[in-house]
């Protein structure tokens, strides 16, 4: 096993090819990362390599750069494959491959769930020397006889760990069967759980082991504070944050696509240059809000996990945890996403009192301690509007056009006979367009009345209700597929585009499961989950006909009855 030292080195050290060392230098790297530095040289002298490292290390240049540079240009086989588990970072795995290999003649080729097959079919036709793709997907390609792996010399499995929890155990060793022999594997993990322990023994030859190690989960440049907030008290706690926090570009993550378009809305009312990103809006329109985000047109930018995954924008000085994560470790990918490239960072966790348990969890596994902070007050932010007020009157003063305004006004004072300062302050009221300019307290929140309960033994349990929009679908696998829940909903969700708001109740049974989702499904979901796997298995996804709920074979042969 090697563990990176802090030895000084560029790129050019690392016997790159000068066509990828050129693209590298383009980007503006000059110096590797930890991981970089010691997996580059690895699998540039053909070793299989096992990196253990979190998310934002410079895993994908680290097998990209090296791959890159021992493909053949000249052959239009599959050379490489990259196995991701979600769509999005396929798609941003592939992104890097293209940016890297800008000056190579490579085609680069992301297929994954979720999205028409004709690009995909026309692409592999075409000849890919590099696909980077789901498991799920992948192996549809392979049935239809579409992809080739029989020239493979490469083959990454990237955040290997998140794949096996997500369900796609089978489908990776499916994958790993029909690849020939002689590959080069390079596989990626934050974790080493038993699956990737046997995947390891079982498919790379005499590996060498890369480990970043870090004494903490989260970066120390980055400051982590907490705020008590009671839910509908949320807007108007980000919002005295914002005029009072100094910083520069900032993420606000949310649960739901739904809610990343309600808070973004919210915030341009309140006047904040703020956009939403989330798992519907097309990849071209990402693009091009990214790209704003980076170059100041916005400045906040409301996202999901999922649609923020791979975000690096370096002027991102703080981020907010609007909704509290219900796993701590994607608490750690959110608030990686600021502190990058050496400075300091702010991250902001909202906290509402049922949540207060979330935060012993979030402190065990980032290993700091998080500062409960108090929130500014209406005068904290009052003063903050007044010194800012004064700021934009110095700056006008200085302004094109301003002696033009003078006339104006000095006209005006002697027609009317009105003291300046009264017509300034007219002004400044006119500027308002109707909103006022210092913050109110807030009323006081309302305690909802609760009815006398009656007995235990008085009271009617009806079963939960499920949500309107939602319809139970039946699943071909359960508890003797050794599935649960979140092997379902990361099929599910990465195959057929679907996100976790999409999802209502689970039940799983014996041999089948019950799964709330979206009653109007749409012809390009269900065509994309018509052959989707999980634990290896078809889950031939139907709706349930209100036919038997019972398992098919139930303990002692009696059926059970269904569970209220």
């Amino acid at each position: 096993m090697t563990s990176p030292d802090d030895t000084p080195q560029t790129f050019a050290d690392l016997q790159i090819h000068p066509a990828v060392l050129q693209a590298v230098a383009d980007v503006g790297y000059e110096t590797p990362s930890a991981i970089q530095a010691a997996t580059i040289p690895a699998l540039l002298n053909g070793s299989d390599v096992v990196g253990l490292a979190q998310t934002g290390t410079g895993k994908t240049a680290a097998f990209a750069i090296p791959i890159l540079s021992k493909i053949d240009p000249a052959s239009r086989v599959t050379q490489a494959l990259v196995l991701a588990p979600t769509r999005e970072l396929a798609l941003q795995v592939a992104e890097a491959f293209s940016r890297y290999g800008a000056h190579l003649k490579v085609n680069v080729l992301p297929i994954y769930g979720g999205s028409s097959y004709v690009p995909q079919l026309a692409g592999l036709k075409r000849g890919a020397q590099i696909v980077v793709g789901t498991p799920g997907r992948v192996i549809d390609h392979l049935e239809k006889g579409s992809l080739d792996l029989s020239h493979l010399d490469y083959l990454v499995l990237d955040e290997a760990d998140e794949m096996l929890q997500m369900g796609f155990a089978e489908d990776v060793e499916r994958i790993l069967a029909d690849t020939p022999e002689y590959k080069q594997v390079a596989l990626f993990s934050a974790t080493m759980p038993p699956g990737i322990k046997k995947i390891t023994t079982k498919y790379l030859h005499d590996p060498v082991e890369v480990t970043v190690k870090s004494k903490t989960q989260t970066a120390e440049n980055i400051t982590q504070r907490y705020f008590l907030v009671s839910y509908p008290r949320k807007m108007d706690a980000l919002t005295r944050l914002l005029e009072v926090e100094q910083g520069d570009g900032m993420i606000v993550f949310v649960r739901t696509k739904q809610a990343t378009e309600e808070v973004a809305e919210k915030l341009r009312a309140r006047g904040f240059a703020a956009a939403a990103i989330n798992g519907d809006i097309p990849q071209a329109v990402r693009e091009r809000t990214i790209s704003q985000l980076k170059d100041g047109s916005i400045d906040i930018l409301v996202a999901t996990d999922v649609a923020a995954r791979g975000l690096d924008v370096e002027r991102i000085s703080h981020v907010v945890n609007f909704d509290i994560p219900h796993d701590p470790e994607s608490y750690v990918h959110r608030i990686g996403r600021t502190g990058r490239a050496g400075r300091s960072g702010t991250a902001l966790l909202f906290v509402t009192p049922r949540e207060r348990h979330l935060l012993n969890s979030i402190e065990r596994v980032t290993r700091q301690k998080l500062v409960e902070g108090q929130l500014p007050s209406v005068e904290d932010v009052n003063a903050q509007r007044v010194e800012k007020f004064r700021d934009s009157i110095t700056d006008a003063l200085n302004a094109p056009g301003f002696e033009m305004f003078r006339r104006l006004i000095e006209d005006y004072e002697r027609d009317n006979d009105v003291p300046l300062a009264d017509i300034a302050a007219a002004l400044a009221l006119h500027s308002r367009n109707g909103e006022e300019f210092l913050m109110t307290e807030p009323p006081p929140e309302k305690r909802r009345e609760r009815p006398d309960r009656p007995e235990r033994g008085d009271r009617d349990r009806p079963p939960r209700k499920t949500r309107d929009d939602l319809a139970i679908y039946r699943v071909a696998v359960g508890k003797k597929h050794k599935v649960g829940p979140g092997s379902i909903v990361g099929a599910l969700a990465n195959e057929g585009g679907l996100h976790r708001s999409d999802f209502g109740h689970i039940t799983i049974k014996s041999d089948f499961s019950l799964v709330e989702l979206p009653a109007k499904l749409s012809k390009e979901t269900l065509k994309a989950l018509e052959k989707t796997r999980i634990s290896g298995v078809l889950i031939d996804l139907k709706p349930d006909r209100g036919g038997s709920r019972y398992d098919s074979r139930p303990p002692g042969g009696k059926p059970r009855r269904p569970t209220r």
